[in-house]
């Protein structure tokens, strides 16, 4: 985990993470959740984020993770991510292994790349990204951080959470 958090870092090191605000609107607000998930174009522009890619208009579409169901995105295509509210992807997610797997073996993926081990009654879905279609997940809000500040909050989300390759 620790290995994992450093590389994160380095990775996205002086770039913003637009889509954490997203993420902690969505815990604190369920109307704003709520429209994330209908249309989170439109509700990124609430917050006067810009979803689509900058290179092509993009639609970016939000899922949720909750204690029975756990996204994960992947491009088998090519390497499509949603650069506009996460950042610069990173190279694992344009690698092959990282792409035919996440298909494959998710799971065993999660487990053996990223050390997420999901319980078996939690159903693993894979989301496919196209040059016309970004996928954001939304993290669960992890237990005991009803108190916590925007800021605090903020810190618990990362590049990772919203592809579905760690949680909170």
């Amino acid at each position: 985990e620790r290995l994992r958090a450093a590389v994160e870092a380095l990775e996205v090191a002086g770039k913003s993470l637009p889509g954490a605000a997203l993420v902690v609107r969505a815990w604190r607000d369920e109307g704003f959740r709520a429209r994330l998930l209908a249309d989170g174009n439109a509700a990124a522009a609430e917050l006067g984020l810009q979803a689509a890619n900058p290179n092509a208009p993009t639609k970016l579409v939000v899922v949720a993770n909750d204690s029975a169901r756990h996204n994960l995105i992947v491009c088998t295509l090519c390497s499509c991510y949603p650069s506009a509210v996460l950042g610069p992807a990173p190279l694992w997610y344009k690698s092959v292994a990282y792409r035919a797997r996440a298909v494959r073996a998710p799971r065993a993926l999660l487990r053996e790349s990223f050390g997420l081990s999901l319980p078996e009654h939690v159903q693993c879905v894979v989301h496919d990204s196209t040059a016309d279609l970004r996928f954001l997940v939304l993290p669960e809000r992890p237990a005991g951080t009803e108190g916590m500040s925007d800021a605090q909050l903020r810190e618990r989300v990362t590049r990772d959470t919203m592809v579905g390759t760690a949680i909170c």
